[in-house]
């Protein structure tokens, strides 16, 4: 299976923090990093994405099908990240368009097997690739100032 794990956009400073919009900086940033996505990954590539407004806007710019899910919401904890999108032994390839600092423990879980605190740059994504016969590899790690 393939996981792509892709942190929100620039978003609003705000005190009500599920409701957080996108700037327009970060309006652009996931559509680089949309458009850098949707000429790699498959057609039928499913998409967890939390529920707060600037996950769901970051989505927006990858057209695919995407799935709203609790489980990759803000504060959700590494390990109910990886379980959501099914890792490592799951099928095809799943986009999680989540937060941090969840989303970098999640990578480092997903390699070393602790959930550490790597830092993921708004807009930028790790792609991590496994197999039942091979151990977990890193395809990309992409950040939006590199397109």
């Amino acid at each position: 299976m393939d996981l792509i794990l892709w942190r929100h956009a620039d978003s609003e400073n705000g005190a009500d923090d599920a409701a957080r919009r996108l700037t327009p900086k970060g309006i652009k940033q996931a559509s680089r990093m949309g458009a850098w996505l949707d000429s790699r990954l498959p057609k039928d590539a499913r998409m967890l994405v939390s529920p707060a407004v600037r996950a769901q806007q970051t989505a927006q710019a990858l057209p695919r099908e995407a799935n709203t899910s609790e489980k990759v919401k803000t504060g959700a904890q590494a390990a109910e990240i990886l379980a959501a999108a099914g890792w490592p032994h799951g099928s095809g390839t799943v986009v999680v368009v989540g937060h941090q600092p969840t989303l970098g423990a999640a990578v480092a879980l997903a390699l070393t097997g602790k959930a550490s605190s790597w830092h993921l740059k708004k807009a930028g994504v790790w792609w991590l690739s496994a197999s039942d016969d091979e151990p977990a590899a890193v395809i990309a790690v992409m950040s939006v100032d590199l397109l």
